[in-house]
């Protein structure tokens, strides 16, 4: 029972975060960008330790590699602002590369490509993600990036609650043993309920002017979703973790948070670029 309280204040507060950040941007990003630049940086550092590969050098290209992801997220809000001019947006970008390689050189016991390989990986893998919200926001409105997390986490519940009741078919049992086919469309059928019920009763809070778009959106979170949450799976049983981390009580850590959103984030804005061509 102390475990399962934990665990809701810890989840309660890691969502009122998520959505007082986005319902802020109205006014102010500041509050937004805080708070993703710091989870692009913590999940940068928990992936970077999960392999278990430190030695006495690793402090100052975590550090690097953290802000570096910090970096891109503050870039691409950069991208689009229209007062930003000349190509200013790259230098966050251009300054990590130029720093993390000069490093690079002053690590003579390291293997180079090894490491660099490591960084950049980790830095496109989790920060990158997180930096294209920046762009959805800008070719829709950032109400919309709400309704998206909003259809991560019924998908979850949904994926839960029916895999835990009806689950009988292994989704990748390779990977995730306790993911079953029963969870997934349990999940689907939650988001999809979900979508209808945002048209009816909140169109004038989110905007989106047709169900088709509705449904397409929760289609595509929840397909997105679960292959991010696999892929991080994969990533975890490769170097033999359980969690990503201990930050955030009764969750593991950020990454274990965010994993489903590392490829919603990408997915739902090819969806969203798509739809506003075709429009």
């Amino acid at each position: 029972m102390k475990n399962f309280i934990l665990r809701a204040i810890s989840g309660a507060a890691y969502v009122a975060l998520i959505v007082a950040s986005i319902l802020l941007l109205d006014n102010s990003p500041v509050m937004f960008l805080i708070v993703f630049c710091l989870f692009a940086a913590l999940g940068i550092n928990e992936m970077l330790r999960m392999d278990g590969q430190q030695d006495t050098e690793s402090w100052l290209v975590m550090a690097i590699d953290m802000l570096g992801g910090a970096g891109l997220v503050v870039a691409f809000h950069l991208l689009n602002d229209d007062s930003v001019r000349n190509g200013l947006w790259l230098l966050p970008i251009a300054g990590y590369m130029v720093v993390r390689f000069i490093v690079q050189l002053y690590r003579p016991r390291q293997n180079a490509l090894h490491s660099l390989e490591r960084s950049l990986f980790t830095v496109g893998y989790v920060a990158l993600p997180i930096a294209l919200l920046n762009s959805i926001i800008a070719i829709t409105a950032p109400r919309i990036l709400l309704a998206v997390f909003i259809f991560i986490w019924i998908n979850d519940t949904g994926a839960f609650l029916v895999g835990i009741t009806l689950g009988r078919h292994r989704l990748f049992e390779r990977i995730s043993p306790k993911k079953s086919w029963e969870g997934f469309f349990g999940g689907l059928a939650a988001c999809v309920a979900a979508a209808f019920a945002f048209d009816k009763w909140c169109n004038e809070f989110f905007q989106v002017p047709e169900i088709a778009t509705w449904i397409g959106l929760s289609i595509v979170v929840c397909l997105a979703a679960t292959m991010g949450d696999l892929v991080e799976s994969l990533i975890k049983r490769t170097v033999g973790v359980k969690d990503s981390g201990k930050l955030i009580p009764g969750h593991g850590g950020v990454l274990d948070r965010i994993d489903s959103l590392l490829l919603v984030s990408p997915a739902v804005l090819i969806y969203l670029i798509l739809m506003v061509y075709n429009n």
